[in-house]
C-alpha cells in the first residue's frame, strides 16, 4: 500500500509539473531549502507544489499532502510569487502564499507550536522562498 500511495504522488507531481503550462495561476512549483511546518504538520526540505483553493491551500511533494485552512491577506503591492516563512531559531513555520500580479494571498493562521514560541519571545526572522523562473 505504501508503494501504490508513493506512485500515486510520484505521478501525481509528474503530472502536475508536466503541465505547469497550463495550470491555473494560483499554483506554484517551489523547492523548499529548508524542512518547515505547516499547520501543526512537518514537511521536509524539497520540492513542493502549491495550489490556492477557496479557503485553503494544497501543499504536497511525492510523499505527503495536506490541505491548510488559511485566511485572506492582503498587500499594497502586487509582486511576484512567494512562500513566506517565519523561522525561529532552526524552526521553520509557512505563514502565507502569494501569487505574481495579485495583491491578495493566504495566510496561514499560527500553529500551537510557533503561538508557544511567539509567547516564548523567540526572535522571529522571516525567509521567502520563491519558484524557480
Amino acid at each position: 500500500m505504501k508503494a501504490f500511495r508513493t506512485f500515486f504522488f510520484a505521478g501525481l507531481l509528474a503530472l502536475t509539473v508536466g503541465a505547469i503550462g497550463q495550470t491555473s495561476p494560483g499554483v506554484l512549483v517551489v523547492d523548499v531549502p529548508f524542512a518547515f511546518s505547516a499547520h501543526g504538520e512537518k514537511f521536509p526540505a524539497g520540492h513542493y507544489v502549491v495550489s490556492q483553493k477557496e479557503d485553503m491551500i494544497l501543499i504536497f511533494n511525492h510523499t505527503q499532502g495536506r490541505y491548510v485552512p488559511t485566511h485572506l491577506a492582503l498587500r499594497t503591492k502586487a509582486d511576484g510569487s512567494k512562500l513566506v516563512f517565519h523561522r525561529y531559531g532552526d524552526e521553520y513555520f509557512l505563514e502565507s502564499v502569494w501569487i505574481t500580479g495579485n495583491t491578495s494571498g493566504k495566510e496561514l493562521f499560527p500553529s500551537r507550536a510557533e503561538r508557544e514560541l511567539k509567547g516564548k519571545r523567540a526572535e522571529m526572522e522571516m525567509a521567502v522562498v520563491r519558484p524557480a523562473q
